[in-house]
């Protein structure tokens, strides 16, 4: 026998209740219903009246009770169905469920939480103590004996003895630099030399002409072999160089928790097979890069030129996820954000992100085949509707009458509405935060003709343009000392020399600072010596000679070769 208690349905307790006496009503004991548990959903207040049956249910009198039969709680009979949320599919079958939009944040997830902290890496805060190590931690001494060596093969193709050192190389770099935070990208080079408007930096630099020689064969590569390496590569003019910039760029500085990917056109006319046009840019013309930059530095952290089809992509694999995924491949794993335009953004490289552990926000194209076909349809102004596909939220944003914002996310799982007068949804307001970070690095580059990063990995924070200014001073000054005669090479001869051979013997002992003032009290003394020696030649011109004495026909050689010390 089954001990277990039988629940009573409703047709079994009205039977059992209308054979009941009035003797057994008013206080007696019901037989029969010690062994059975009886659920009644009545009211909580007293009454003689019969309890009323619960609503929703139907009562049969005709039927009479069957024992055997399987009863169900009454609570599961009155529950109603719910109905299964609003749905959508694309035309690839995707299937989009709709949301409404809510503010709660709910908890992070893996793909958004930052394991590293974003700044300049180990290495680089150990190289860099000053502005010249700062540019030597991105263009290292490799590069620049790579472009000297490409630079003096190209030179004695035309003059065999011609020769460039690194630090003359150093200083050539350091008037592109001036000419750049002087905004002369519109100015003739060659009037920077001008002895009424030039610079005196330049003067006291490079001569024009030698500047001039070494625009003319700066190279890149060597063109003894270019032919076989551009039946593979379009680029291989600048390849080594740029990869190697590229490297230094990825080894000195690690990204914050955003990086945007998009494009930046180089502006150029010149011939080159892959210069695209691009209307919509302020420069037409150019070469285009695809570029990866740090939202909060605007740093820099990957790119490579687009140089028309590539082979090596799979056919599979759209031409923008191909982009992003070899930008962000070393930054991926570690919690951060990508943001996009439409021109990058899909399902499938949310997806792929997704499986990286990196989130992804973007602008997305309305007729893609996996996005349903209302987000094409127009609504209320300033209206937000969301919809999500597993881990990836789609937010439809009527910004303007006959215009909606599409953004594709996996940051956001849910999406908080603002409560400004266009009560735009938390996607749009991080899209327009993190999209700027390749945006404004082009126009950092415009603003200065020198392109590359102008920012100074440390403590202290300046303008772009006093950097760019001292990095120059810090440039050429190995090659200004080189061209300055050393005080060893005073003669030791003449009145003086005695002076000179001491100063000689104290220069390793004296600071740099006093060697400086002494050097500085010869210089006056022999500028003095020269002003009276014009003197007396003046005067020896208007006096005339003593008999059998004829005037000097030229001045003396101490003074018309003033670079030669005076001999006193």
């Amino acid at each position: 026998m089954d001990k277990r208690k039988r629940l009573m349905n409703v047709q079994e307790a009205l039977a059992l209740l209308n054979r009941l006496s009035e003797a057994e009503s008013d206080g007696g004991e019901v037989s029969g219903l010690s062994d059975v548990s009886w659920v009644c959903s009545a009211s909580d207040g007293s009454s003689d009246s019969d309890p009323e049956p619960p609503r929703n249910v139907r009562l049969s009198h005709h039927d009479p009770p069957l024992a055997d039969e399987p009863t169900v709680p009454a609570h599961a009979e009155v529950c109603a169905t719910e109905p299964s949320p609003a749905q959508e599919i694309g035309k690839d079958g995707t299937v989009w469920t709709v949301m409404e939009p809510c503010g709660g944040a709910g908890r992070r997830q893996i793909q958004n939480i930052l394991t590293e902290s974003a700044g300049p890496t180990p290495h680089a805060r150990h190289t860099i103590t000053d502005k010249l190590t700062a540019f030597m931690c991105l263009c290292d001494s490799v590069m620049l004996e790579e472009i000297r060596d490409c630079t003096i093969a190209e030179a004695r193709r035309d003059r065999a003895t011609w020769d460039v050192s690194i630090m003359e190389l150093k200083a050539f770099i350091a008037l592109l630099y001036v000419r750049g935070a002087y905004c002369g990208k519109n100015i003739e080079m060659e009037s920077f030399w001008s002895e009424q408007w030039g610079n005196a930096f330049f003067n006291a630099t490079l001569s024009r002409n030698r500047f001039r020689e070494i625009m003319r064969y700066l190279r890149f590569d060597k063109k003894e072999t270019r032919r076989c390496r551009l039946t593979t590569d379009k680029f291989t003019h600048v390849r080594k160089v740029w990869d190697r910039f590229v490297d230094n760029s990825i080894a000195s500085y690690r990204p914050g928790s955003d990086i945007t990917v998009d494009e930046q056109l180089f502006p150029t006319k010149s011939r080159c097979p892959f210069t695209q046009y691009m209307p919509n840019k302020p420069d037409k013309f150019g070469i285009k890069f695809w570029l990866a930059a740090d939202v909060d530095s605007k740093y820099m952290l990957n790119g490579f030129p687009y140089l028309g089809k590539d082979a090596s992509r799979p056919a599979t694999q759209r031409l923008g996820e191909n982009v992003v995924l070899r930008l962000v491949e070393p930054f991926v794993g570690k919690g951060r954000n990508i943001t996009t335009d439409n021109f990058f953004t899909s399902l499938p490289l949310a997806k792929a992100l997704l499986a990286k552990n990196t989130s992804l926000v973007g602008t997305i194209k309305r007729n893609k085949r996996e996005l349903p076909p209302s987000v094409q349809g127009r609504s209320e102004l300033f209206s937000t509707k969301v919809l999500k596909s597993e881990k990836i939220v789609l937010s439809v944003y009527q910004c303007k009458p006959r215009r909606n914002v599409t953004i594709l996310s996996t940051q956001h799982q849910h999406v908080a509405i603002s409560t400004e007068r266009k009560r735009k949804p938390e996607t749009v307001e991080y899209y327009n935060h993190s999209k700027v970070g390749v945006d404004v690095l082009d126009q950092m580059a415009r603003q200065y003709s020198v392109k590359g990063g102008t920012s100074c990995m440390s403590q202290e924070n300046i303008p772009r343009r006093d950097f760019m200014l001292q990095l120059a001073h810090e440039l050429r000054a190995e090659w200004m000392a080189s061209k300055a005669p050393p005080l060893a090479d005073l003669p030791f001869s003449g009145a003086g020399a005695e002076e000179r051979r001491r100063m000689t013997c104290m220069k390793e002992s004296i600071p740099q600072p006093h060697c400086d003032e002494l050097q500085q009290q010869m210089e006056e003394k022999r500028n003095q010596t020269l002003s009276y020696s014009n003197i007396l030649y003046i005067k020896q011109q208007h006096d005339p000679p003593p008999p059998g004495l004829h005037p000097p026909s030229r001045l003396p050689s101490c003074i018309q070769h003033r670079r030669q010390p005076l001999i006193d």
